[in-house]
């Protein structure tokens, strides 16, 4: 079985930073593509930030220069360093990650619980 546990999430000032934190456990035999996505009150569930296995990475035009992805794989976790953070950033952000887990030796898509991001003076 495979869980990801996010952390990091929080109240934070406009033009603030928040470091959110995602970790893998379980039966992982490897890990692909992970990455962050948020979702706002009645909005639809967005991109943030993703990155491959091999460090490339991709970003809206709404985060880029702001937001940073970064991972590390001894430890199965992902990161997502915010900066300037704006109060349209206010969302639950979820983590992602494609992971081949050592009991079906296949890849499936897994999410995190969320975590609340709340950007307001």
């Amino acid at each position: 079985q495979v869980q990801l546990v996010e952390t990091g999430g929080g109240l934070v000032q406009p033009g603030g930073s928040l470091r959110l934190s995602c970790t893998a456990s379980g039966s992982i035999f490897n890990i692909d593509d992970m990455g962050w996505y948020r979702q706002a009150p009645g909005k639809r569930r967005e991109l943030v930030a993703a990155i491959r296995s091999g460090g490339s990475t991709d970003y809206p035009d709404s985060v880029k220069g702001r937001f940073t992805i970064s991972r590390d794989n001894p430890k199965n976790t992902v990161y997502l360093q915010m900066n300037s953070l704006k109060p349209e950033d206010t969302a639950v952000y979820y983590c992602y990650a494609d992971i081949q887990s050592i009991a079906t030796m296949t890849t499936s898509g897994y999410w995190g619980q969320g975590t609340q991001v709340t950007v307001s003076s």
